[in-house]
């Protein structure tokens, strides 16, 4: 056989076999393709129609769908859908609900109405099919849909009515300084800066510092001072737009004056508190000083530039630490922290704590915290009171020493009849000694012990109501039976102050002296 045709014969055989091989292929990628849904309606099928499944979306018209982009209501295409109706038909989610039982709801706006629309609704095989017309164009040629395009322009006019509306001042700048737009309270302000006669020109005139505005710092605060006198205060926010910026001034008037207000009444305070002899320092919620006042200064020794540098609690404690103006316990960071801590400290939202200091002083510290994280520290320096009262115990003690010396039996009852003092010859004589119990025991309970001890006598009656008894009073004294036989003998003194003594003096009757007289001529 011929070379050539054998060749040939491969060629051929080969290209066929690569024809099927790609046809194969192709046949398989068209397999393995995910379908593509295409829309029920034509493309170019004008108006707005939408398909809906209940409140689900399954297709619309592209003037549906830009009908829907264009709606400023969030939500699923039914919300954006009836937000939309309802500026034309208030009841239309009710009317559109009757779409099940009636099949076909027609609605058509009135004939005064700015947006004259015709809504067909159509219930199909479970479906609702929702054609919205304007009646205006209706019958013109393809091209944009009016309903969409109606749509955009309200928004657009819209938006546009809402910032030329706005409270605040708005306008965009190029990157050299030029306003090339601005809404209408700009305009307005620029407008009352304009000399008497002169009007607007273009490009606008600036009312803020270029170096304010091109910072890119939001929140600086700026002054703007008209020709009346009048002054107003707005807080500008800037933002890069393409090559320049756009700018928001918001008025800050009342901002400012509440600051003024609270420096005003931060002077009235410190000058409220230069003349208080009590150290007071007020840290704010991250517990800087914020506010001292002059004893603070004389009680702790701190220099003012450090106190005026607004320092920590921390940093004031460690100064204190190093004037020796604190006690030094063992373990100082845990007691810090303790300091730092007050909120959590005391239970009851307020901390009080003595502190002995090295070199004599004891200063009283009262830390209050405020519910806005604030904390208010209060030094005062009580060492004459500690002074006092130690003299006073000391006298107290001195005195209870002398009457506990002394062989009657002593009780000190107060104007109001409390038992204030008795001696350990009273303790010995009547078996019991209510000095654990001076705030509570009275005339009263005691004669109620005393008349348990003797015999039946008028004598602890008499003794209340001279107790009592406010006015003048006369000393006197009489005389009771121990059950044991003993003969005592009471005398009740008025002191000063309303106060009364109770003495109890044990003595030998005649009965006793004759039986010691018997006893004594036997033994001689």
């Amino acid at each position: 056989m011929d070379s050539s045709f054998i060749f040939g014969l491969g060629i051929g055989l080969t290209a066929i076999l690569a024809a099927l091989g790609g046809i194969l292929l192709l046949t398989a990628l068209q397999a393995n393709r995910k379908p593509v849904r295409e829309s029920i309606f034509d493309e170019r099928q004008k108006g707005a129609l939408f398909l809906f499944d209940g409140d689900t979306l399954i297709d619309c018209t592209p003037g549906a769908q830009a009908l829907l982009a264009a709606s400023p209501a969030p939500g699923t295409a039914w919300v954006k859908l009836l937000a939309y109706l309802s500026k034309v038909f208030p009841r239309i989610e009710e009317q559109l609900s009757k779409l099940p039982d009636e099949g076909v709801v027609t609605l058509a706006s009135d004939e005064t109405a700015e947006q004259p629309l015709l809504v067909l609704a159509e219930q199909r095989g479970g479906l609702s099919r929702i054609t919205i017309v304007d009646p205006e164009t209706e019958g013109r040629g393809f091209g944009q849909d009016p309903l969409a395009h109606r749509s955009m322009t309200e928004e657009l006019a819209f938006l546009q009515s809402m910032l030329s509306r706005a409270p605040f001042l708005a306008w965009r700048e190029k990157d050299n300084g030029d306003i090339i737009w601005a809404n209408t309270a700009y305009l307005l302000n620029a407008g009352d800066l304009l000399p008497p006669g002169k009007e607007l020109t273009w490009p606008l005139p600036r009312l803020f510092d270029k170096t304010a505005t091109q910072q890119g710092a939001s929140g600086q605060r700026q002054k703007l001072r008209f020709p009346d006198g009048s002054a107003a205060w707005f807080d500008l926010i800037s933002m890069p737009d393409g090559d320049g910026l756009r700018v928001y001034a918001l008025h800050a008037d009342s901002a400012v004056q509440a600051e003024a207000t609270l420096r005003d009444f931060m002077q009235t305070l410190a000058k409220t508190f230069a003349h208080l002899p009590i150290g007071l320092a007020i840290f704010d919620s991250r517990r800087h000083l914020q506010l001292f006042n002059p004893a603070l200064l004389d009680l702790t020794g701190l220099p003012p530039d450090f106190l005026s540098r607004r320092p920590s609690l921390l940093a004031v404690l460690d100064a204190l630490r190093d004037q020796n103006m604190v006690p030094e316990p063992k373990d100082y960071r845990g007691w810090r922290k303790q300091i730092t801590d007050m909120e959590r400290a005391a239970a009851s939202g307020v901390y009080e704590e003595t502190w002995n200091l090295p070199g004599g002083q004891t200063y009283k510290v009262i830390g209050r915290p405020h519910p806005n994280g604030a904390l208010a520290l209060m030094i005062e320096d009580i060492s004459n009171e500690i002074t006092r009262t130690r003299r006073y115990r000391a006298d107290l003690e001195l005195g209870q020493s002398v009457i506990d010396s002394m062989d009657e039996a002593m009780a000190v009852f107060s104007e109001t009849g409390i038992l204030v003092m008795t001696n350990a010859a009273y303790a010995k004589l009547w078996g019991h000694d209510p000095a654990e119990n001076l705030t509570t025991d009275g005339i009263t309970s005691l004669a109620r012990h005393w008349r348990s001890k003797t015999a039946p006598n008028g004598v602890w009656a008499e003794a209340e109501e001279f107790v009592c008894t406010i006015g003048d009073r006369t000393i006197w004294s009489d005389e009771v039976r121990m059950l044991d036989g003993r003969l005592i003998s009471c005398r009740f003194t008025p002191l000063s102050a309303g106060a009364t003594l109770v003495s109890f003096r044990a003595e030998h009757d005649t009965k006793d002296k004759l039986q010691f007289s018997a006893h004594e001529r036997r033994s001689a």
